[in-house]
């Protein structure tokens, strides 16, 4: 078969140019390629910073805030005069205290008092007290050591329970809510049953109840028409007279400063600082009108009636050099201090009384 002229030309046209034409397409697109990487790179590495036209406006602009640049710190160098700020470390982590709410038990031991042992667990004396009064008998003057003393949680009464004892009546007792027993963590009751039995312990957190002191009696000289003697080997006949006071009282030690228990309404007198063998004075004239050792505590002790209404008493001594019925000037000396009876160290224990009735040292003491 004969093919045409027309189509033999066609032919020879496609074979002839259709490869130039590709390879010119081909070149066409590498050097458009080139061109866009030299301006891509151009744009990175060479963009020239353009200055910035100054343009007056009549109206307000918008100030935008820039970020606060920070300031470039020095290196450190050790070799010349610049050196880095240091910051003594601190050895002790605080540990915020976890809130008691169990019994501990504390030893006591020497030095200790009721007042001291109370300001370490942040209670009142009043509190230590009661919690141990089967040993202590709510007089802080029976502390010993080694005592082995019960340390509530909180402020309040520890109450033993007792046979027959609810909820309602021990609470009015203690003059609290019923549900301030309930509802202590440290009771565990079961507020659907809160079954309670004898023998334990139950905290009453704010509970109080009246002090059952043991005091001594206050002994009078014959012509006040009021007790004059106490059981005791101090104690003596007295028929009147003797030295009268003149209500104007020094401190009875050369110290003047505390050492124990303060004046609280479980502790009617001082525990003035005294090493053992300094010299206790009388703090007024008056008559001796006990002299020796006596319970409840008190070991060595003397007690003077000035005859004007006031009474002192001195207690805890390690020698006494008066005896009952002597007459006694003020500042002489009467005694040596020292730690007899229930004592944790030395010191001593000075009272004072007036018409019989406890008053607070501080109040007549220089």
């Amino acid at each position: 078969m004969n093919t045409p002229a027309k189509s033999r030309s066609a032919n020879r046209f496609t074979d002839r140019w259709l490869p130039v034409i590709a390879w010119g397409v081909a070149l066409l697109l590498m050097v458009v390629m080139v061109l866009l990487i030299v301006r891509r790179a151009q744009a990175v590495f060479f963009t020239p910073v353009e200055p910035t036209a100054m343009v007056e406006s009549t109206q307000p602009q918008e100030v935008e805030e820039q970020p606060a640049q920070l300031a470039d710190l020095p290196g450190f160098d050790p070799s010349g005069s610049t050196y880095s700020i240091t910051r003594n470390s601190v050895p002790h982590t605080v540990i915020p205290t976890k809130a008691r709410s169990g019994i501990e038990e504390y030893i006591v031991g020497p030095g200790d008092s009721v007042f001291s042992i109370a300001v370490k667990y942040n209670l009142q004396p009043e509190t230590i007290l009661w919690a141990n009064a089967d040993q202590l008998q709510d007089n802080p003057n029976m502390l010993s050591v080694d005592m082995k003393l019960r340390i509530p949680p909180v402020d309040g009464v520890l109450y033993q329970w007792k046979t027959n004892d609810y909820v309602e009546k021990i609470s009015g007792d203690y003059r609290v809510t019923p549900e301030a027993i309930l509802t202590f963590p440290g009771n565990k009751l079961d507020l659907t049953n809160p079954v309670i039995q004898a023998g334990q312990y139950v905290m009453i957190p704010g509970g109080e109840r009246e002090f059952q002191q043991w005091i001594i009696p206050t002994v009078w000289r014959a012509n006040a028409g009021a007790t004059q003697s106490i059981a005791g080997p101090g104690s003596c006949a007295l028929d009147g007279g003797g030295a009268y006071g003149s209500g104007a009282f020094i401190w009875p030690t050369a110290n003047t400063y505390l050492s124990g228990n303060d004046y609280w309404s479980g502790h009617l007198g001082i525990d003035i600082a005294t090493p053992t063998g300094m010299p206790v004075w009388a703090a007024d004239s008056g008559l001796v009108v006990y002299s020796g050792s006596i319970g409840g505590g008190y070991g060595l002790m003397v007690m003077i009636d000035h005859g004007n209404g006031y009474h002192t008493l001195y207690a805890h001594n390690s020698e006494l050099v008066v005896r009952c019925g002597q007459s006694v000037s003020q500042g002489q000396v009467i005694a040596y201090a020292g730690s007899t009876g229930n004592s944790t160290g030395p010191h001593l224990h000075f009272e004072v009384r007036y018409n019989g009735g406890f008053i607070n040292p501080w109040y007549v003491l220089p």
